[in-house]
This record gives structure tokens, C-alpha cells and sequence, in this order.
């Protein structure tokens, strides 16, 4: 215990473990909260806003992880030792739930500590509503709502940043383009409900199927694209075998009989977006033109 009194006092009347700095904060509390509140609105970004709120809380609370669970997902500091028992609060502001805000502790909190943690958060669920609200119109403006895949417009952002980097440094990336086939009949058949799980089926397939530094776009309707980092033709042969495998591996693509074709290509430090883009939508053409089901380099 010798290691864990250099971090704490034990405050003998409450029983409670507490940094050594917690004296001091009691002290100047007012103060504390009001400066917490000036940094927190500094950024809208939530993985910031959390650093921010952990060096202030560390003050009052020896934590070894702190992690925010919204309907965005999970986010939390640096370097978070989530393997302490958990502590959960819920965030609300007039009624809106927010998420819970979790604190990862090696020894129980008290009554008092919960106080503290309660005025904390009540500096922390303006700027935190903000910063959840902005990510949500990123998320919308950059996502393809119905498969969480990124949408046209960050596919054009991406590329032309690719193209730029590719004149600048000489490095070379591939496009590959992809649509479903008999996709339109699923839709007439079986409905729009039917037709939204292919999509999202062929959006997990397309997920397995690349490595980390690929990236996966959804156009609308049926049309989706990849962005390659790797200058080989043998590399996008790989995907795209990956891809077709998983498709006829999947129960709901061979129930209703959908497939994919692909058209790829390599770029150049000669080329624009428009270049690279007919090269690779002429790929996709001469796949549909040999039967479909099948992937075509031009």
C-alpha cells in the first residue's frame, strides 16, 4: 500500500481515498468549477472534451480509466485502464439522456466523492450536448445513414486528397467500383425492407474484406467504391476475390440471388478525378458485359 499512499490520503473521518491535491480543490472550488467551464468550451470534439474533464476530476478522484458510452458508441481518455470496477452515472439535461459517463476506480465512492462528481458534471453536460450534436451533423454530412459506410462526398474529399499525395510522394492507390447485381428485382419482389438488408449485408462483406488503410464508400442505391492503398493490380484481385467469396458465402445474398460485379483501376500522378473515375466505372461495364458476378481491370 506504500505506492497507493504517495497517490492519496485517507481521509479518516469519511473513510475516503482521495489525491492530495483534493485539499487544495475544496479550498477553491467555485474557482476550479468556473475555469473547468471556460476550458470545456474551448472544443467540440468529444475525445478532447473527456481529456479535459479527467484532468479536472482527477483533482477530487483517484480513477484509472473514464469512458462516455452515448448512442454515438464509446468514447474515452488516453490510455484508459478500464480493468477497475466501474462507477456509472447518467448524464441528462431536461430530460434528454445523453449517455453515462464511467469511472474505473480501485476503491469505492463515498457519498461525498458522489457530490463532487454530481457538480462536475453539471459544468460538464452543456459543453458535452455540444460536442455530441456536432458529431452527429459530421456524422451525417460524411455517413451513409442505413449502412454507416462514408458517403459521396467524403469519397470525393478522400480522393482528391489521394490524387494530391500521389503527385506529391509517388504514392500509387488503386479504385475499385462495385454494384450488386439483380439488386432492382430484390426491390420489386421482396420490398424496400428486404432490399435494406442486402445493402447492409454487402456493406459488412465489403468491411471483412479490405485491410485497415482501405477505405469503403457507399454512392447511393447499389453503388459502392473502394480506395486501395497498394499500387497492384494483384491486390485488388485479392479484394475482389475476397468479396465474391463472401457473397456467395452469405445465406441472405444466395437467397435472393445477388451477386457483385467490380471494376478497378490503378491511379497515376497524371491523373484527375475524372480520370480515374471512367477508368475504373469501364472496369465495372466489361464485368457486366462478361455475365456479371465477376471483376474486371481496366
Amino acid at each position: 500500500m506504500e505506492n497507493v499512499h504517495i497517490l492519496t490520503q485517507r481521509i479518516s473521518a469519511r473513510g475516503e481515498f482521495l489525491p492530495f491535491s483534493a485539499e487544495h480543490y475544496r479550498n477553491n472550488e467555485p474557482t476550479a468549477i468556473h475555469r473547468l467551464l471556460e476550458k470545456l468550451q474551448t472544443t467540440l470534439n468529444l475525445e478532447e472534451l473527456l481529456a479535459i474533464y479527467a484532468a479536472h476530476a482527477k483533482q477530487i478522484i483517484n480513477f484509472s480509466g473514464l469512458q462516455f458510452q452515448s448512442s454515438l458508441g464509446v468514447a474515452q481518455i488516453t490510455d484508459s485502464d478500464n480493468s477497475k470496477p466501474p462507477y456509472s452515472f447518467d448524464l441528462e439535461i431536461n430530460n434528454e439522456h445523453l449517455g453515462q459517463l464511467i469511472y474505473f476506480c480501485q476503491y469505492p465512492l463515498t457519498g461525498n466523492i458522489e457530490q463532487k462528481l454530481i457538480g462536475l458534471h453539471n459544468a460538464l453536460v452543456y459543453p458535452l450536448r455540444n460536442a455530441l450534436m456536432y458529431s452527429r451533423v459530421l456524422k451525417l454530412a460524411t455517413k451513409d445513414t442505413l449502412t454507416g459506410l462514408n458517403n459521396r462526398s467524403q469519397f470525393n474529399d478522400i480522393l482528391a486528397q489521394k490524387l494530391e499525395r500521389c503527385r506529391r510522394q509517388n504514392r500509387q492507390f488503386s479504385l475499385m467500383l462495385l454494384d450488386l447485381d439483380n439488386f432492382k428485382q430484390v426491390n420489386d419482389n421482396y420490398g424496400h425492407k428486404i432490399g435494406d438488408d442486402v445493402l447492409q449485408e454487402f456493406a459488412n462483406v465489403l468491411c471483412s474484406s479490405i485491410r485497415g488503410t482501405d477505405s469503403v464508400f457507399r454512392f447511393g442505391g447499389d453503388e459502392f467504391a473502394v480506395l486501395i492503398d497498394d499500387p497492384e493490380f494483384t491486390t485488388n484481385k485479392v479484394i475482389a476475390q475476397r468479396v465474391m467469396r463472401l457473397v456467395a458465402e452469405s445465406n441472405l445474398m444466395k437467397q435472393y440471388q445477388v451477386t457483385t460485379s467490380i471494376g478497378y483501376t490503378l491511379a497515376s500522378s497524371q491523373d484527375c478525378e475524372n480520370n480515374i473515375f471512367a477508368r475504373a466505372d469501364k472496369g465495372l461495364y466489361k464485368a457486366k458485359a462478361a455475365g456479371r458476378n465477376c471483376a474486371r481491370a481496366y
